[in-house]
C-alpha cells in the first residue's frame, strides 16, 4: 500500500519535471525570437556614453601605501660605508693565532682566501660586530643591532682550534 502511493508520488513529481523543463525552453525561445535589446547590448551602449570624473575624487589605482613611507624606519645598507674588517662578517673568518704583549693582545684571522687579518679589542668586524674580548683560545665578539626600536645583542666566539683539530 505505501509503496504504491510512493510511486504515485514519485511519477507525479516527474511529470511535473519534464513540464517545467519544456515551458523553461518555450520561454528560453520566446526570449530568443524578440527583438528588444538584451542586457549585454544595452551595457555596451551605456559604456560608450559613460566616463569616469576625477574631480574631487581620488585615483582608484594608487596604493594605499606609499613606498617611501613604509620604508622610512629601515635604514639604508648604502648609506653605510664599510671598510677594514666591516667588510667581513665574523662567519667568514677562520682563528688562526692569538699573540700577547705587554700592553696588547692581538688575534690573527684569515678569511676563505687564505690572506690574514690582525684584530684588536675594540675593532669592528661585520656589519654590527666589535671585538669585546681576546682570550688565550678565543675571540668574543658582540654584535648588537636595533629591529624596531629593540636593541639585539649577539655574541659571537671564534675559538682556536689546536694542533690536529680541523
Amino acid at each position: 500500500m505505501v509503496r504504491k502511493e510512493l510511486l504515485h508520488v514519485c511519477s507525479g513529481l516527474m511529470v511535473l519535471g519534464i513540464l517545467f523543463l519544456f515551458c523553461s525552453s518555450l520561454s528560453f525561445a520566446a526570449i530568443e525570437n524578440s527583438t528588444e535589446p538584451s542586457p549585454a547590448e544595452e551595457t555596451k551602449a551605456d559604456d560608450a556614453e559613460w566616463e569616469y570624473v576625477f574631480e574631487d575624487r581620488q585615483d582608484p589605482f594608487m596604493p594605499f601605501i606609499e613606498p617611501e613611507v613604509a620604508t622610512k624606519s629601515i635604514p639604508e645598507e648604502d648609506e653605510v660605508i664599510l671598510t677594514g674588517m666591516q667588510l667581513f662578517e665574523p662567519g667568514q673568518l677562520k682563528l688562526v693565532g692569538i699573540m700577547f704583549s705587554a700592553k696588547k693582545k692581538y688575534a690573527m684571522v684569515e678569511d676563505v682566501t687564505g690572506k690574514g687579518y690582525i684584530l684588536n679589542e675594540g675593532m669592528p668586524v661585520g656589519r654590527y660586530g666589535v671585538v669585546s674580548q681576546i682570550r688565550n683560545d678565543q675571540v668574543n665578539i658582540t654584535e648588537t643591532r636595533t629591529v624596531a626600536g629593540k636593541e639585539i645583542v649577539t655574541p659571537v666566539i671564534m675559538r682556536l682550534n689546536k694542533e690536529g683539530d680541523r
